[in-house]
């Protein structure tokens, strides 16, 4: 087990990591879920030895490794900026960590032609980095830290200058290839659709602290407070400020959304409702959704998507709508709130009898 306790890196008077807790099992995949400066990279760089925390502990198998260096703990790390040696094929910078490991001949071949297979590099083998694509590139990377059986395995943005295609494709794998390493996995991601596609946990992260960690569907589906229901959704969660009287939110001009069942029970008084674009939709999804005008500000389709932009409110809201919409700019129409989906969040932004499980 990887344990953080207690961590705070502080820099001058910038506070990058806040007081995190964490305990990572062997054998799971562990996302790391943040936007830009919200501690991802410091977190990793402090696992990885290659930085030592200002307050807390780095504790690895009950053992504080907290001041040990990089060098002495068996972890490997791969960049969004990939790393390799430009003098050596593919198969000697996949095999790199192990002959500095000094492992025979024999495993090394093996365990090289292994990881090259998972990442599609066989025919690349005796080819020079330079002679790579961006992206075999990247797989060469992953495939050296990969092959190095680190007990740890750190990701940061590991994908992200990758094309679309193989980003995808990679993306797809990965779970899999996590699944047969038995290592310790962190994968740092800014892309909530990267988190949900690799499974496995999820730390939200904001300003450097933890917001929620669990299952990532379940945190997802179940965020325990506002900051975490907002880093896990893109486009933005869509929000709004309701008055809750008795089994009602009402809403600006008479407009009423039914309470969900399992937040009925808190007292009457202002709350705020999120609800992800694409429970937003042109047409009632069941007979309790709810029609509201809402002021059209921009359409972005993506082809099989349209991405509508909206205001209500005061509130900028987003909708995902499946197949191509065209609405005038500043053109209003009825858009439908499904009140199944709602999250509710008190005044202090911490869900209120957090919402069933749905689709």
């Amino acid at each position: 087990m990887l344990e953080l306790r207690n961590v705070s890196k502080i820099m001058g008077n910038e506070t990058h990591v806040s007081d995190v807790t964490l305990a990572l099992e062997h054998g799971s995949l562990n996302v790391l879920l943040g936007p830009t400066l919200s501690g991802k990279t410091t977190l990793m760089r402090i696992m990885a030895g290659l930085e030592r925390p200002t307050h807390g502990q780095v504790v690895f198998d009950g053992k504080d490794v907290t001041g040990v260096s990089p060098q002495k703990r068996n972890v490997a790390m791969v960049h969004q900026q990939f790393i390799n040696y430009p003098a050596m094929s593919v198969y000697e910078n996949i095999a790199s960590p192990l002959r500095l490991a000094r492992l025979d001949k024999a495993t090394i071949d093996t365990r090289v032609r292994k990881a090259a297979e998972l990442m599609k590099l066989t025919p690349m083998l005796d080819r020079l980095p330079l002679n790579l694509s961006g992206g075999q590139q990247q797989r060469t990377a992953l495939a050296r830290a990969i092959v190095k059986d680190a007990a740890v395995v750190l990701l940061d943005e590991p994908l992200a200058n990758l094309d679309y295609k193989l980003r995808e494709e990679l993306r797809a794998e990965l779970p899999r290839i996590f699944a047969e390493a038995g290592s310790i996995f962190v994968y740092a991601t800014t892309e909530p659709s990267e988190a949900l596609l690799l499974g496995g946990n999820t730390v939200a992260l904001s300003e450097g602290r933890i917001t929620q960690f669990g299952r990532t569907i379940e945190v997802f589906r179940r965020p325990d407070d506002l900051k975490t229901a907002q880093t896990f959704a893109d486009p933005p969660l869509n929000t709004l400020a309701v008055e809750k009287r008795d089994t009602r939110f009402l809403l600006d001009g008479g407009v009423a959304i039914p309470v969900p069942d399992e937040a009925r029970s808190a007292p009457d008084g202002t709350y705020t409702i999120g609800f992800q674009p694409h429970h937003l939709s042109l047409s009632p999804a069941n007979p309790d959704a709810v029609g509201v005008e809402a002021k059209v500000t921009i359409t972005e389709i993506t082809g099989s998507e349209s991405f509508v932009h909206l205001a209500y409110g005061g509130f900028p809201w987003v909708m995902l709508a499946h197949g191509i919409h065209h609405f005038d700019v500043g053109a209003t129409i009825t858009v439908f709130i499904d009140p199944r989906h709602l999250l509710v969040f008190d005044s202090d932004g911490r869900a209120v009898r957090r919402t069933p499980l749905a689709a």
